[in-house]
Order: C-alpha cells, then sequence, then structure tokens
C-alpha cells in the first residue's frame, strides 16, 4: 500500500516487538553457551576429546585472548571492545524494522556478552592468567582440527555477523528505487510544437 503521493509508507514496528526480537535471540544464544561450557567443564576437563566426525572433535581448551584463541592475554581489552559493539548494536538497532535481522543482531550481541561473562567470572580460575579485571579465561572445546577451538559464543558472532551483513544487503538492493523514464528530448518537444502552430495558422488562412 502507498500513500497518495506515490511514496512508500514508513514502516514501523511496536517496542514489544523491536526489543522481543532483540532479546530473545540474546537469552537463547547466553543460554546455550554456558550450558554447553559448563557441559564442556564437567565432561572435557580431565582431558577426554570426543571424536564426532573426522575433522570435529570436542576437547578442552582456555582462551584468554579474542575469539578463535587469538590474542592471547589481550582478555580486559577485548571484553571491553566486546562491550561496545554491544552497545552499538543496541542503539542500531533502534532503528531496524526487520524482524529477521533484529534477531541476528541479538544473536552477535549474546556471543559477545558470553564471552564477557568468561571473562568477568572465571577470575582467578583455570585457564586465567591473572586476578585483574576481565582476566578470566574464556571456555572453548570445539575443534574442527582446521581452525582454532571455539565456542558457542564464537559461532553466534561470526554466523550472526555474516547473515547480518547479507540480509542488510538483500534488503538495500530490494529497496533501491526502479530508475525513472528519461524525458522526452526537448528538441524534438519543440519540433512538434512548432508544427502544430503552422497547421493551424494554415487552417486560419
Amino acid at each position: 500500500m502507498t500513500s497518495d503521493s506515490g511514496e512508500s509508507p514508513l514502516v514501523r514496528i511496536s517496542p514489544l516487538r523491536r526489543w522481543g526480537a532483540v532479546a530473545g535471540a540474546v537469552a537463547v544464544v547466553l543460554l546455550l553457551d554456558q550450558l554447553s561450557k559448563s557441559w564442556a567443564l564437567r565432561r572435557l576437563l580431565d582431558g577426554e576429546i570426543i571424536d564426532l566426525l573426522p575433522t570435529l572433535s570436542l576437547r578442552l581448551t582456555f582462551n584468554t585472548g579474542m575469539a578463535f584463541s587469538k590474542g592471547s592475554a589481550a582478555g580486559p581489552l577485548i571484553g571491553l571492545v566486546a562491550i561496545v559493539i554491544a552497545t552499538v548494536l543496541v542503539l542500531v538497532a533502534r532503528r531496524v524494522t526487520s524482524v529477521l535481522q533484529l534477531a541476528l543482531i541479538g544473536v552477535v550481541i549474546g556471543g559477545a556478552l558470553g564471552n564477557v561473562i568468561d571473562r568477568l567470572t572465571r577470575v582467578g580460575e583455570i585457564g586465567a592468567t591473572g586476578t585483574g579485571f576481565m582476566s578470566g579465561a574464556v571456555v572453548d572445546f570445539i575443534d574442527v582440527s582446521w581452525w582454532a577451538v571455539f565456542n558457542v559464543a564464537d559461532a553466534a558472532i561470526v554466523v550472526g555477523g555474516l547473515a547480518l551483513a547479507l540480509t542488510g544487503l538483500r534488503t538495500e538492493a530490494a529497496a533501491e528505487p526502479e530508475p525513472e523514464p528519461e524525458p522526452e528530448p526537448a528538441a524534438e518537444s519543440d519540433a512538434i510544437a512548432t508544427s502544430r502552430t503552422d497547421d493551424s495558422s494554415d487552417h486560419d488562412e
């Protein structure tokens, strides 16, 4: 449905639906992340490795750096960056009208906060390199052999971010207006008008 002026009406979404989509996705990711990490700590702490596929196994490691075991000992800085990113995404969500994109924003926020929780609550525990702010070690346990060991939060950040980028591109492409028809050249219009004037003059005579 369009307005009388031919422009598409502003798409609106209720605050409940908007923040429900974001918060629901955040909650699901955090729940899956923390429960899976708790299971890994109980089952794999003794060094056990569970082979699921030729290139997929479960083994416990601890990471004090960024996602995928990169940037060792940079936990406090990475944790603060994750909080900043989550805050920016919340601000972005205020202007998004797609429920799917809002859910994907929640997935990325949940992944970022999942690892922040480890850094805050596991200070001084196994794998940690100190007792300072956000010095706790992130629990990783998913090993695909050809990449660093990671966890559910890491996967949520990457998959959610890529899906958000793809849906954003698709939305932008769909929103592009159709090209307007080119106006009739002025010279041709003047010639037609002149011809009509001459015809009228002939009739008058």
